[in-house]
This record gives C-alpha cells, sequence and structure tokens, in this order.
C-alpha cells in the first residue's frame, strides 16, 4: 500500500512539474517582487517606433500561422458500425462437434479429428459464436456465390449501421477504403459499395488484401493520412471484414484447420473526418510495425496449399510468440509517443542502471523497468486471435483481468472476426457503461506479414446509448471462462 501510494504521489510530481515550479517562481516574485517594474516596460514600448511594433506583431502572427499551417490537422472518429448476426447463424459446440464427425476426409484421420475438437472446447469461443449460411452446409458451400451472400450481408449490415447511428449520408462520403484479406472478387469491394449506396461519382477508393485480421487498423492509418491533407469537412468510410465462405479447408493438416475453428462471420464501418464537429473519439498516435524482413515472421500466417493440393492458410505454431516479438518493437516506438513524462523516466533511469552494471560486473542481464501503460490508458483493445494471444499481451504489458475483460469477451461471443475485431471491443466497453469524456482507448491489432500496429484514441463524445453488437446481451456479460488455453 505504501509502494502504491508513493509511486502515486511520483507521478502526480513529475507529470506537473512545470506547474509546480511555476507556482514556486510567482510565490518568489510575489515574495521579492518583479525584477523589472510594469511602468518601465510601458516607458520602453512608448520609447518605440511605431512601426517597429507593427512589423513586429505581423512577423510574430505571420510566424505563428506559418506553424500552424505546417501543424497536420487533427483526425476524428465520427461513428463506428458493426454486424450484428441473427441466432440463425449460430454455430454451438454440438453443431460443430456433429459436422467434424460428418468431413469425410477427417474421418479418415483421427487425430486430426481429436485435434479439430479439442480446439474448440478450448479456443475461449462461446456458444453464440456464428459463422455464414455456407459453414451450415455439409460439406461446406465454398462458391463465389455464397461468399458474395456473405459479403453483402456483413458489410451493408455495418455501413447501414454506421449510416443510422450518425448524421452522415451517403452523400458526404469523399473517401472508401474497403478490407478483405483472402476474397477479393471483380468488381472488388468498393464497387459493391458504391453501387449499393449510390456513392457520388468524385468518391475517392481504395481496396486492401491480403493483410490479415491487421488490416482494419491498417485502414484507419491509411484515412489519417488522407485527412489531414485533404480539405476541412471530408469524410472517409472505413469497411473492415473477413469472408469465410470462400476460404473453408477441407484438408487435415493441423496448422490449417485452425482458422476453420477460430475465424466466424463479422464487420465493421467507420467514419472518419478532420473537423471536430460531431465527433465522438479523437485519433491520436499510430504506428505500425513490420517485421517481414524474418523468415520465420513472413510465414507465420501463410496461403498456401498442403501436400495434397489443398488451399489453405497456415497458422505457425510460433504465432504467439511471434506477436509478442512484435508488440515490443511496435512499443519501442509507440510507448515514448504516448506513456507520461514520469513513466518514460524511469525506463530511462533502468536502462542507465543495465548500462552501468554491464560495464562494471559485466551483467547485462538487469531487468529492465516495464512501463505502466494503465498511467497512459484507460481502456484496452487487444486483438483476440485466441486465448493464447491475449495471455500472451496480457503478462507482456502488466495487464490486469479487467484490463483484457473486452478482448475476452468479445472473443467469447463473436469469435475472432479478424480485421473489425477490435471495434467489437470498443463497442463492449460503450456497451458497460465504462467510457467517459477523455478517458483514452489504445488498439491493438496482429496481421500477416509479419504486423503489429497501435492506434491511440480519445473519447470526445461518450455513447448515448449501449445499442450495437452487444444490445441483446451486454447483460450476460463477463462471463467466467474455463481456466485452459490453446
Amino acid at each position: 500500500m505504501a509502494t502504491k501510494l508513493l509511486k502515486t504521489w511520483y507521478h502526480l510530481v513529475v507529470s506537473n512539474f512545470l506547474a509546480i515550479v511555476a507556482v514556486a517562481f510567482a510565490t518568489a516574485v510575489l515574495r521579492k517582487g518583479w525584477p523589472f517594474s510594469i511602468d518601465g516596460l510601458a516607458g520602453w514600448l512608448h520609447a518605440q517606433r511605431p512601426v517597429h511594433l507593427a512589423t513586429a506583431v505581423i512577423l510574430m502572427a505571420a510566424v505563428a500561422k506559418l506553424w500552424r499551417a505546417r501543424q497536420p490537422r487533427d483526425v476524428y472518429l465520427v461513428e463506428y458500425g458493426c454486424f450484428r448476426p441473427r441466432p440463425c447463424f449460430r454455430a454451438p459446440f454440438a453443431t460443430c462437434r456433429e459436422h467434424v464427425h460428418l468431413l469425410p476426409y477427417l474421418l479418415a484421420d483421427k487425430e486430426s479429428l481429436s485435434f479439430a475438437i479439442r480446439l474448440l472446447e478450448r479456443s475461449g469461443l462461446g456458444e453464440e459464436t456464428c459463422v455464414p449460411y455456407s459453414y451450415h452446409y455439409m460439406p461446406p458451400d465454398r462458391s463465389l456465390h455464397a461468399a458474395r451472400e456473405e459479403t453483402e450481408l456483413v458489410i451493408f449490415s455495418a455501413i447501414d449501421d454506421v449510416f443510422a447511428r450518425s448524421t452522415v449520408t451517403p452523400a458526404d462520403i469523399d473517401v472508401l477504403i474497403v478490407n478483405c484479406s483472402i476474397f477479393t472478387p471483380t468488381p472488388v469491394f468498393v464497387d459493391m459499395v458504391v453501387n449499393r449506396y449510390k456513392l457520388r461519382a468524385g468518391v475517392q477508393s481504395l481496396n486492401l488484401s491480403g493483410m490479415g485480421c491487421g488490416a482494419g487498423l491498417v485502414a484507419i492509418g491509411l484515412a489519417r493520412n488522407l485527412l489531414q491533407v485533404a480539405a476541412p469537412g471530408t469524410h472517409v468510410l472505413t469497411v473492415s471484414t473477413e469472408i469465410l465462405s470462400s476460404q473453408y479447408y477441407v484438408g487435415s493438416e493441423r496448422a490449417m484447420l485452425l482458422p476453420n475453428c477460430l475465424f466466424r462471420m463479422g464487420a465493421a464501418a467507420t467514419i472518419l473526418t478532420n473537423t471536430a464537429e460531431r465527433a465522438r473519439f479523437k485519433l491520436g498516435r499510430i504506428v505500425r510495425t513490420m517485421t517481414a524482413a524474418r523468415d520465420a515472421d513472413y510465414r507465420c500466417i501463410f496461403q498456401e496449399e498442403d501436400d495434397k493440393g489443398i488451399r489453405g492458410v497456415r497458422l505457425s505454431k510460433d504465432l504467439t510468440a511471434t506477436a509478442g516479438n512484435a508488440l515490443k518493437r511496435n512499443i519501442v516506438a509507440f510507448g515514448p509517443l504516448v506513456l507520461p513524462v514520469s513513466e518514460q523516466l524511469l525506463v530511462a533511469l533502468s536502462l542507465l542502471k543495465r548500462k552501468l552494471l554491464s560495464r562494471r560486473r559485466g551483467d547485462s542481464k538487469v531487468r529492465l523497468y516495464r512501463p505502466d501503460f494503465r498511467t497512459a490508458f484507460e481502456h484496452f483493445c487487444i486483438h483476440a486471435g485466441g486465448r493464447a494471444v491475449i495471455d500472451e499481451v496480457q503478462r507482456g504489458l502488466g495487464l490486469s483481468d479487467e484490463d483484457v475483460e473486452a478482448s475476452r469477451m468479445t472473443l467469447h461471443r463473436f469469435g475472432n472476426t479478424s480485421s473489425s475485431l477490435v471495434l467489437y471491443e470498443l463497442a463492449y466497453a460503450e456497451a458497460k457503461g465504462r467510457m467517459r469524456k477523455g478517458d483514452r482507448v489504445w488498439m491493438i491489432s496482429f496481421g500477416a506479414g509479419f504486423e503489429c500496429s497501435c492506434v491511440a484514441l480519445e473519447c470526445v463524445r461518450p455513447a448515448a446509448d449501449a445499442a450495437g453488437p452487444w444490445a441483446d446481451c451486454i447483460h450476460r456479460y463477463p462471463v467466467q471462462l474455463p481456466d485452459v488455453a490453446i
């Protein structure tokens, strides 16, 4: 208790150091008097020629205006919406077990069959996660028609939701960004959206693919870059999804069965702008780290064919370790941008201690101070790729169970919805009524490549209600999860 109180006082003193110095200076001045008199300053100004004073004022105004013009515009999230599947799409464990036993390619491989069942039981997914209609057929329907049906369902539902929750209309959209990793039809997703909502002819469109679960934050980062140089009042619509119907793996290799068990249907849409009017969140720092130069990271999430020529996505057994290493690299760049001075000072002192001890004793194993990111953020939205991924990030960042509650509960209720997942987690915090004005949110996503993206948000205006993907079930959460993990 005493240590916690001491650390609280330390943060208060260091974080408000300039204010403390200013108060001390003002106190000294009031006691001893100003080093110069106001009358003397007024006399000096009166002695100057008016043209010189006017020139100085104009130059200072010009410099201030130039400085403001060179600063990037603030970017805001106006609103976001998520696809909420109907109960008819549910895939409870009983259904999944029955389907697994009916698949001929798994029946021929008893070990893979047992692995798939154990994976489902330990995945952290609940009884209400949903899969598209195509997965309810035996064998699953992997046709182009089924994939298009799923695409139109999840994407249009998410966009309808975001427009219904905001005052922005389709006619206001200037830029459209849609991402989906594997399924890329012709015409592409952006054309489908433009056709459905009759967006104006001058809309700029970008279609992202192949980036995996991290594409959602990549799209937000791209939108931020565009809005910082765009005219005031520009609106960007981003849509993030993963279409499952076309990627179901019908083989028996364990590493390629993982996506079948973990991924579930979902989509999320956001509207971003560069004016504060009607904004709900303000975008802060965005840092994206790529580790594709390492062969092991590059092949960590890899689409390929198995030894029988069946296409699927292979997930490496080192996925959690790779995600942890990518996050460490990202934090090296992200941490100094968001952490308070008090935490940065402790990190610097820790590095100095290690350097000094390594010189004197030759001991390079001095444990570095782990910064407390809870001093910088009130909410954490960690990509819930699986229970093991959440556990790794929680352990690495020193977070509490309450800090990662949104991630675990989202995985339980919706499963891994890929690039849209972090917005379901944000919706959980809002549906619980925990979001307050001024609260800061840290979003973390991982994607193929391998890559890690971090986005900071600041709440400008909390949600007026708990509507959204959690509207019909938030009262049942949080739930107790069994103490097992894949």
